[in-house]
């Protein structure tokens, strides 16, 4: 099942690089990789990949529009190490970080942007039901878990020699919003035909940031048809939708001025989204190490006022898995 589970590491969940011309990374904080069903007890699984977004379309609602900036652009590395703490509990840690996170202006001249670590995603999940009648095995498996920001949300940009301006939030490396994150998935395994039928879905409940802002709420679900050819190679397709909510204002704001207030009243009715994707991928297994390759093809998006919207993704990542401990049941083996 490594093929498997490298499928939806690669595809549960991208990471959105800007909720809006004015917001911030507010989607799903998860690149390339993120949990999936359950490993064997004592079973670890190592995964690093690389994310390249680029986008330099604009959208109002549904309709091409021109931005105010050139482009949007990042080169993001993910980590993570997932553990099986039991047959039926794995515990997963992740983390990303941004070789650059940047936002060009019209000249070209002009640039904003960051580096670092983004956030910390602990992300425990349970297999709640596992059984294999006739050769087709069905597995349902939940996860809840936490993110913690770890970069920084107030970095500031020097406007002019004297004024430094906190930097727009699509160029912060994190929300600054410790957020709730809640996660189910659903197999059908035709073991004999090697052929697998799966879907999972995403929400991540954010909270507030130090200045008084929530961002969306994030919305996926995804649902797959996964094949292995030539025994070693698999492709997969996934068509994918997602929701992202408005951007709320805090209490913080009740006592600032009316000209803030109504500045980021106008940037939150730029904020939240509705998109559907298509995301082949392409993958080679070979003794514990799966290599993937997958990219995100918009179907549709609808975003709130005028945004910068989806356009080119590509992530290639690895994936190593291994047993810390000799297994006991050789049985286990068949059923990953």
């Amino acid at each position: 099942m490594r093929l498997l589970f490298v499928i939806v590491l690669s595809s549960l969940s991208h990471f959105i690089f800007a909720q809006g011309c004015c917001s911030g990374g507010a989607g799903s904080p998860i690149a390339g990789g993120a949990a999936t069903g359950v490993l064997q007890e004592n079973q670890m699984e190592l995964s690093i990949n690389y994310q390249y977004n680029k986008s330099n379309k604009f959208f109002t609602e549904n309709r091409d529009t021109v931005g105010s900036f050139d482009n949007f652009n990042s080169n993001y590395m993910f980590l993570r190490a997932d553990y099986g703490l039991s047959k039926k509990l794995t515990l997963s840690v992740a983390s990303g970080y941004f070789l650059n996170k940047s936002q060009v202006w019209l000249d070209n001249d002009d640039t904003t942007s960051s580096i670092g670590f983004s956030d910390l995603i602990v992300f425990p999940r349970y297999d709640i039901y596992n059984k294999t009648t006739n050769g087709i095995r069905t597995e349902i498996t939940l996860g809840m878990g936490l993110k913690i920001p770890l970069g920084s949300h107030i970095d500031s940009t020097a406007t002019t020699p004297d004024v430094w301006d906190i930097s727009p939030p699509i160029t912060q490396l994190t929300t600054g919003s410790q957020d709730l994150m809640f996660y189910t998935f659903f197999l059908k395994d035709y073991q004999k035909q090697k052929l697998r039928i799966f879907m999972n879905s995403l929400y991540l409940k954010k909270g507030y940031n130090s200045l008084g802002l929530k961002f969306g709420d994030y919305s996926s679900i995804g649902f797959f048809a996964s094949k292995t050819i030539y025994r070693k190679w698999g492709l997969t397709g996934q068509l994918k939708g997602e929701w992202i909510q408005k951007m709320e204002l805090g209490k913080v704001f009740d006592d600032v001025e009316d000209w803030i207030v109504d500045d980021w009243i106008v940037k939150q009715n730029y904020t939240g989204s509705k998109k559907m994707f298509f995301i082949p991928q392409l993958s080679y297994s070979q003794n514990g190490i799966t290599v993937f390759v997958t990219s995100e093809i918009p179907l549709y998006q609808y975003l709130n006022g005028t945004q910068v919207g989806s356009q080119n993704q590509l992530t290639v990542g690895v994936n190593y898995r291994f047993l810390t401990r000799k297994c006991e049941d050789p049985s286990q083996l068949l059923t990953k």
